[in-house]
């Protein structure tokens, strides 16, 4: 592909927009898994000869990526909410059953996702805080882009949080 680096950022931003706009309306619409959303998505995209399948792989990397990492802090919220010392007998002790059970399918998700949760320079991710792993510097990343190497040590490995 013969673009300029900046045309091809806007390429692969527009490109993950789309993919996980895509994939969370799949989502939403029915009981699918997240994989099985991402892959239709893709599919569905992919018919349109947009993309490159190179380009739509590691896209579709980054999306699962992010929405991953934000299941785990899902999961964490909820085990958070119920606390058993805020919640009653009865209903209540119900609601904390269903709510538990909710918040162990987001911790089996988020551990399959902890491996995916290494963010490196050259991605394209989602807004957040990426905090180099070298020197624990923190980078804001205001709207969706691609992942600068440190600004102080130049490193290229980060983690994420909103």
């Amino acid at each position: 592909m013969n673009e300029n680096p900046e045309n091809h950022e806007k390429h692969e931003v527009g490109l993950y927009e789309k993919l996980a706009s895509r994939t969370a309306e799949l989502l939403e619409a029915g009981r699918t898994t997240l994989d099985d959303a991402l892959k239709r998505a893709r599919e569905e995209m992919a018919k349109a000869g947009e993309f490159s399948e190179d380009q739509m792989d590691r896209v579709a990397s980054y999306v699962k990526r992010d929405i991953m990492e934000n299941a785990h802090r899902a999961t964490k919220a909820v085990r958070e909410a119920i606390d058993p010392h805020r919640v009653a007998a009865g209903a209540q002790s119900i609601f904390s059953r269903i709510l538990t059970s909710v918040a162990d399918s987001l911790s089996d998700l988020a551990k399959k996702a902890e491996e995916h949760l290494e963010f490196k320079a050259g991605e394209v991710t989602s807004p957040g805080t990426l905090t180099c792993q070298e020197f624990q510097t923190d980078l804001h990343m205001k709207t969706i882009g691609r992942i600068p190497p440190c600004p102080k040590c130049h490193k290229t490995v980060f983690r994420k949080s909103y």
